[in-house]
C-alpha cells in the first residue's frame, strides 16, 4: 500500500517559485564557510553543544568555549554523570546559565531514555530540555541531514531581505511565513540530488553563515553576496529597512553592594540559592539596593559585621539583557560569623576562587582584586 503523499502547507508570499534558488547558496558557503571546529564533524552530541553555545554569543568566543568542553566532557554519558559544578565552571562566562542545566538534564534523559546515544527523529530532539525548534532542527540538518528547517537572528534577518518580508519578526505572522520559507529552502535541497551529499545540512549553515558574514545588521556586502540577483530587499534598495523589529524594551538600572572579605589570605564567598537566578554559582557578598545605598553601612548590618574598616573601590558595571546593573564595591579585612548568616559560605584562597563557578561580573571582580584568581 503506498503512503499518502506529504502535503506541505504554505502561508501566502512564501510560494515554492518565490524562494531563491539553493545552489548559490550551497555553491557559495562551500567555498566561504568559516573553519570553525564543529563543522569538522556530525557527531549531534558536538553539534548540539556548539549550538547552545552559539546562542546570543560571538563565534569567536565560542571556539575556546567549546574545544574545552569537548576536551572533559567528550560525549553524553561523560555530561550525564558530571558534577553540577564542573558543568557550571565550564560554561562560566558564556551566561544564561541554565542552557548549562539544561544541556545536562537533556544528557540525563538520553542516557536513561536512548542508551546514551542522540536521536535521529526531530521529535525525539524537541522534547529534550532546553532544546527548541531551531536547535532541533540544526542537529538534525546538521548531524543527520533532515530537512528540518532553523530560525534564528541571523537566518531571519536574510530571509525577510531576500522575500521582504515587512513587519516584526517576532509577530507571529511573520513568524510564521519565515519558518515556511526555511522549511521551502531546505526541502528544495534535500529534494536536489545534484547538489551532493549533506546538502540540508550546508543548507541551513549556509544561511547562518550568510547572516553572519555578508548579510550583517549594518553595512552589508551585497556585491559578494550569492543571492543579491534574488534578493528583493536589494532590487529595492532597502536592504537595511529589514528586518522590521519592534522597538527594544526600555533599559532597567539596578543596583548592587558588594563586598571583598579578606581573612589570612582567604576570601569569603557565598553559594547562589536554587530557587535564584544563576543559581549555584559562587559570587562575594553581595545584595540589591537602591540607587541611593551607601554599600558599607548596609553591608556591615547584613553581615552582622560592627564598624569594619571599609575601602571603597570603581564601581562594576555590566548588563543582561534589559537591566543595567552598577555593583558597588568595598573591601575589608574582617571575618563574619557564618554560623549566623543562612545559606552556603566558604572561605577560599585565591587558587582555589579560581577554581569555583562565578557569575561574569564576579569573574572580573576576583580578576581585579584577589592576586592569583
Amino acid at each position: 500500500m503506498k503512503s499518502k503523499p506529504r502535503v506541505v502547507h504554505r502561508l501566502p508570499g512564501t510560494r515554492p517559485e518565490a524562494l531563491p534558488p539553493v545552489k548559490p547558496l550551497l555553491d557559495w558557503f562551500d567555498i566561504h564557510a568559516r573553519d570553525l571546529p564543529w563543522r569538522k564533524t556530525r557527531d549531534p552530541y558536538a553539534v548540539w553543544i556548539s549550538e547552545v553555545m552559539l546562542q546570543q554569543t560571538q563565534v569567536k568566543t565560542v571556539v575556546a568555549y567549546w574545544e574545552r568542553w569537548m576536551r572533559e566532557l567528550p560525549d553524553i554519558g561523560s555530561l550525564a554523570e558530571a558534577a553540577e559544578e564542573r558543568v557550571l565552571k565550564l560554561w562560566e562566562g558564556l551566561g544564561y546559565y541554565s542552557r548549562a542545566r539544561n544541556l545536562q538534564r537533556a544528557a540525563q534523559r538520553l542516557a536513561a531514555l536512548h542508551g546514551g546515544r542522540f536521536p535521529a527523529v526531530p521529535s525525539d530532539i524537541l522534547e529534550l530540555p532546553g532544546i527548541g525548534r531551531y536547535t532541533a532542527g540544526a542537529i538534525a540538518s546538521i548531524a543527520f541531514d533532515l530537512p528540518e528547517p532553523i530560525l534564528d537572528g541571523n537566518v531571519i534577518r536574510v530571509l525577510t531581505r531576500v522575500l521582504a518580508i515587512p513587519g516584526d519578526p517576532k509577530s507571529r505572522a511573520v513568524s510564521d511565513r519565515l519558518w515556511d520559507a526555511a522549511s521551502g529552502l531546505v526541502r528544495g535541497a534535500a529534494a536536489a540530488a545534484d547538489l551532493g551529499p549533506r546538502r540540508c545540512g550546508r543548507l541551513n549553515q549556509g544561511l547562518m553563515e550568510l547572516g553572519a558574514t555578508l548579510c550583517s545588521p549594518t553595512g552589508p556586502q551585497c556585491d559578494r553576496c550569492p543571492w543579491q540577483a534574488s534578493c528583493s530587499a536589494f532590487r529595492s534598495g532597502q536592504v537595511t529597512a529589514f528586518p522590521q523589529t519592534a522597538a527594544r524594551p526600555t533599559t532597567t538600572a539596578r543596583y548592587f553592594a558588594t563586598a571583598v572579605l579578606q581573612d589570612h589570605h582567604r576570601y569569603l564567598v557565598r553559594r547562589r540559592d536554587a530557587e535564584s537566578i544563576n543559581a549555584g554559582f559562587w559570587e562575594f557578598p553581595s545584595l540589591e539596593t537602591e540607587a541611593s545605598g551607601d554599600p558599607g553601612p548596609l553591608l556591615s548590618r547584613w553581615l552582622l559585621l560592627t564598624d569594619p574598616a571599609w575601602i571603597r573601590h570603581p564601581d562594576l558595571r555590566h548588563s543582561i539583557t534589559r537591566y543595567r546593573i552598577t555593583q558597588r564595591v568595598v573591601s575589608a579585612k574582617a571575618r563574619p560569623d557564618l554560623l549566623r548568616l543562612p545559606g552556603e559560605w566558604r572561605w577560599v584562597t585565591s587558587e582555589e576562587l579560581d577554581g569555583l563557578a562565578l557569575t561574569g561580573a564576579h569573574r572580573r571582580l576576583a580578576r581585579s582584586m584577589v592576586p592569583s584568581a
